[in-house]
């Protein structure tokens, strides 16, 4: 158990004060009177409709959760600020054969909106500009450098995606150049707005905040909807066929998961209409991308997330940054295949400068533990800038508290932080920018990037110490158990009622089930280091199981110790499909002795 593991308290209400990853797990609260309503009024199991309640979904909202349409969740553009301006210069651009560029960012969020945007311009006649900046050389964000050579390309109106909304002098720079600007993101907003035609962010200071939980290629297709509107208000469709927007909603889709957003409201209706979309293997890009990754089955969230996009972020990453964005938008077989074959390389590079990153991280808090009590902050010389935002997830899931993980060249460090529940690293990284102790950042609630000279280092770790202050809730770790269930209990239909329940993410968390007093059955090692055993119960129930990264952890020591003991376990359950037969599975997330 590492050293850093908080100290855990005994509770009354805890299902167990103490298991092998020191947290507690507590029963998700549900109102039992909306449970039964539920569970009655949609003959649904008592345990889906305990899922259901427990995630705070009332009767009346049942109904959109298990079936989200657009019709019922996409609101009317214009409820946007600059909107309506944003979509008459674009689609004013597009009638008059202006070259538009687009600026994006170059993750999973930028690269799919961009391949969007690019397919929509193509449809209605226009080829856009694509410029992806490099992470390395150019940075996160637009460019003074890079805006003036889109206009000596002869841009005339350049759109950002995913990007933008702080960029205060690059956008000054554009609109001394003759550039309109018009931003299209999704960040934390300061209070002074940059120089721009149009700046559309649900997130802006003056808007509702209904909207504030969509990814940018979600604020891009509802762009993309109001752009349409204007053309076809212009007649423009009358020599031209309308396009089919609904074709596009497998970027959207990828890239609201990738984005690790709510999935809730319009990003539950992107994500469950866009899956069906991706199932046809419309998108040559996407289709070569799932060949490469070997995704033979119908594609869902986990797909998105852990297959498909860490290939497209790998060229952003240790490759080329606009190759991702390339890969979406292209419909040349062979060129996709050759450019997805190239992204499963630099996927696999990424996957060793990770773990040698990781590693080097680990080292640096484990000696000095005392510094990184609130916050882990580690630095390292050469560490390449494409893996810390990974790398500093994989500190938030080991340390669970905020993590920033910083890579120096040249007196200079590039950054990347993601955060916990509870605590808003973006807004910190912002109020450190404007106190002058980084070059640039910014970021949302959840993940933030940053540029910081490497003198400043311990400066900035007082801030962001004083500044990230976690809740009691945030600090005392816990997993959150919807049910109990016995091996037997976990049938193949049970999972698939759950899945209609599904896509699970951010905002709508996976269900987690205990299994108290269960019997592990032939633990092994499996793979490099995943622990895989049968859960037994006392009415003979057998039950697959698989603990992934633990071999080296106290949870999977737990287990190999467990052979034919009693033990509590806590974990997801999936479907697992294997030459044609499908059977359960659960994914252990923790276990605990009985």
């Amino acid at each position: 158990m590492t050293n850093l593991a908080f100290a855990q308290t005994e509770a009354d209400d805890a299902l167990v004060a103490n298991s092998a990853t020191a947290r507690r797990w507590i029963m998700t609260p549900v109102d039992g009177r909306t449970a039964l309503a539920i569970a009655q009024s949609h003959d649904l199991p008592d345990i889906v409709a305990r899922v259901l309640a427990g995630r705070g979904i009332g009767l009346d909202a049942v109904e959109a959760v298990l079936d989200p349409t657009l019709r019922r969740f996409l609101p009317d553009p214009s409820s946007l600020k600059d909107m309506d301006v944003a979509a008459a210069r674009i689609a004013r651009a597009v009638m008059q054969n202006e070259r538009i560029a687009l600026f994006a960012d170059y993750d999973v969020d930028g690269g799919t909106s961009a391949a969007l945007l690019t397919r929509f311009l193509r449809a209605v006649g226009v080829d856009p500009i694509v410029y992806i900046p490099d992470r390395i050389d150019e940075g996160y964000g637009p460019n003074a450098p890079a805006l003036r050579r889109l206009a000596e390309q002869g841009a005339k109106l350049v759109i950002t995606l995913d990007c933008g909304v702080t960029a205060h002098d690059p956008l000054d720079a554009a609109k001394a150049a003759g550039l309109d600007v018009v931003v299209i993101d999704h960040h934390q907003v300061e209070a002074q707005l940059p120089v721009a035609h149009a700046v559309v962010n649900p997130n802006r200071m003056d808007e509702d905040g209904s909207l504030g939980h969509l990814a940018a290629v979600g604020v891009t297709f509802v762009t993309i909807v109001a752009v349409n509107r204007v053309l076809r208000g212009a007649n423009w469709y009358a020599a031209r066929p309308e396009p089919n927007l609904m074709q596009w909603l497998d970027l959207v889709a990828l890239g609201t998961v990738c984005d690790v957003v709510p999935l809730t409201g319009l990003n539950r209706a992107f994500v469950v209409q866009g899956l069906k979309v991706m199932a046809r293997r419309g998108n040559v890009g996407l289709a070569a991308l799932a060949d490469v990754a070997r995704a033979k089955e119908a594609p869902n969230a986990y797909h998105c997330g852990f297959l498909l996009g860490p290939r497209v972020n790998a060229g952003g990453r240790v490759g080329e940054a606009g190759l991702g964005a390339r890969l979406l938008a292209s419909d040349d077989t062979l060129e996709a295949a050759e450019l997805a074959t190239r992204l499963d390389v630099h996927n696999e590079q990424r996957r060793n400068i990770e773990q040698a990153v990781l590693d080097a991280a680990i080292a640096d808090v484990e000696r000095a533990p005392t510094l990184h009590q609130d916050i882990v902050l580690v630095a390292g010389e050469g560490w390449h800038p494409g893996v810390v935002g990974i790398v500093a997830s994989r500190l938030v899931e080991r340390y669970r508290r905020p993590a920033i993980v910083i890579g120096l060249a040249n007196g200079v460090g590039k950054g990347s932080g993601r955060s916990v529940a509870g605590v808003d690293l973006g807004s910190a990284i912002i109020a450190a920018r404007q106190s002058g102790l980084l070059r640039a950042g910014g970021g949302h609630r959840m993940a933030a990037g940053l540029t910081v000279e490497a003198g400043k280092l311990d400066e900035l770790r007082a801030f962001l110490t004083t500044r990230l202050v976690m809740d009691d809730a945030a600090r005392v770790p816990t997993v959150a158990i919807d049910a109990t269930l016995s091996a037997r209990g976990a049938t193949l239909d049970l999972v698939k009622l759950l899945d209609r329940v599904g896509p699970y993410g951010a905002g709508h968390a996976e269900p987690r089930f205990a299994f108290m007093n269960a019997q592990v059955i032939r633990p092994e090692l499996v793979g490099t280091a995943h622990v895989r055993c049968l859960l037994g119960d006392i009415a003979g129930g057998r039950l697959k199981a698989i603990a992934f990264r633990s071999a080296e952890t106290d949870l999977g020591r737990t287990l190999l110790a467990a052979r034919d003991t009693p033990v509590h376990v806590a974990g997801r359950l999936q479907i697992d499909r294997w030459n044609g037969e499908e059977r359960v599975q659960l994914i252990i997330d923790d276990v605990a002795r009985a």
